[in-house]
C-alpha cells in the first residue's frame, strides 16, 4: 500500500476518501481527532461503523503511547463525524504529509470543520494539571510546513496561506458557550519526541506561549489551505520543564488523560453536538 510519502499527497487524500466514503457509504462533515490524554473519550461518542486505519491508503497506525489506530463514523444530529482515534507525529519518522494526510483526506471526504485535540505541556501554573484549554493561536518551532514542496494542484494553487485567523473565533465561541470556565491561550509546537529543557520553556513563556507540544500545528495549517475551519483543545497534563521540580514521563500523560476522560469526552460531545446545531441554523 502507498505511503503518504511515495504520491502526490492531494491524490493519496483523494484516494483515501474514496475508500472512506465505499466504507462507511456517507460523505462526512467534521474531522475530530484524539490526541495523546483524549483517547477514553471515544468511548463517549457512539460509533456507526468503524475500520482500521492500516486498511486506508496512505494511513500509518500511530506509535505514540495512548494513540489508537481506527476511523470511526458517528453520528451526531443532523452531521457526521469521523473520529481518529489516533495521530501520527513528525517524530515517528514518516514524513509531514503522513502527519496531515488525515486531515487532507477529511477535507476530500466533505468535511469543513476539524476538531483537533492534544496533551499538552502548561506553562500556566495559575491554571493546574488537568485544566482543558482552547488553543488562540500557535508558534511553530518544528521547523516544517505541510506546504513545502511543489504546489498543490487546482483549486488548492497557493502555498502562501494566511494564518492570521488559523483558529476559529466562530468555534471558539460555541465551545466558550458549552463551557464558559474554558481557558485559551498560544501553543507552541515542537518536533519531539524529547520533552523541552527548562531553558526552552523559559523562551517559550518569553515568546508568549501558555502550551507546549509535539503535535497540531502541522495539521492546522493543511486545514487552513484546504479551506477548513479549525477548533483545538489541548488537556494541560503536566506543568512544563522547570515548573513543578519534578520529572516528565508519558505515563503522566495517559494518568491524566484517564482520569480527566469522563469530563473531556462530555465536553467534546456536547461541542461537536453545538457545532451540528449551529450548522442547521445557517
Amino acid at each position: 500500500m502507498a505511503s503518504a510519502n511515495t504520491q502526490n499527497p492531494y491524490e493519496l487524500a483523494q484516494h483515501a476518501a474514496e475508500f472512506i466514503f465505499k466504507k462507511f457509504g456517507c460523505r462526512h462533515d467534521v474531522l475530530a481527532v484524539l490526541g495523546s490524554g483524549w483517547a477514553h473519550a471515544a468511548s463517549v461518542l457512539d460509533a456507526t461503523n468503524e475500520i482500521s486505519v492500516t486498511e486506508i491508503p496512505g494511513f500509518t497506525k500511530p506509535s505514540a503511547i495512548g494513540h489508537g489506530g481506527s476511523l470511526r463514523s458517528v453520528a451526531v444530529g443532523d452531521s457526521r463525524v469521523l473520529l481518529l482515534t489516533g495521530r501520527t507525529h513528525l517524530y515517528e519518522g514518516h514524513g509531514v504529509n503522513s502527519v496531515v494526510h488525515a486531515v487532507r483526506t477529511a477535507a476530500f471526504a466533505g468535511c469543513k470543520t476539524v476538531v483537533l485535540t492534544n496533551a499538552a505541556g502548561c506553562l500556566r501554573t495559575d491554571w493546574g494539571v488537568g485544566a482543558t484549554a482552547l488553543i488562540s493561536d500557535h508558534i511553530n518551532l518544528t521547523g516544517f510546513s505541510p506546504l513545502t514542496g511543489a504546489d498543490a494542484p487546482a483549486p488548492l494553487h497557493g502555498r502562501f496561506v494566511d494564518l492570521t485567523d488559523a483558529y476559529s473565533d466562530r468555534l471558539r465561541k460555541i465551545a466558550k458557550q458549552v463551557d464558559p470556565t474554558l481557558h485559551e491561550g498560544v501553543y507552541m509546537g515542537f518536533h519531539g519526541p524529547h520533552f523541552e529543557t527548562p531553558a526552552e520553556i523559559r523562551a517559550a513563556r518569553v515568546w508568549g506561549a501558555d502550551l507546549v507540544g509535539m503535535s497540531t500545528v502541522m495539521e492546522t495549517i493543511a486545514a487552513r489551505h484546504m479551506g477548513m475551519e479549525v477548533l483545538a483543545l489541548s488537556l494541560a497534563t503536566n506543568l512544563a520543564a522547570g515548573l513543578s521540580g519534578e520529572k516528565l514521563s508519558g505515563d503522566e500523560v495517559l494518568e491524566i488523560g484517564k482520569a480527566s476522560a469522563t469530563r473531556v469526552g462530555g465536553l467534546l460531545a456536547e461541542i461537536l453536538k453545538q457545532i451540528d446545531a449551529q450548522k442547521s441554523k445557517s
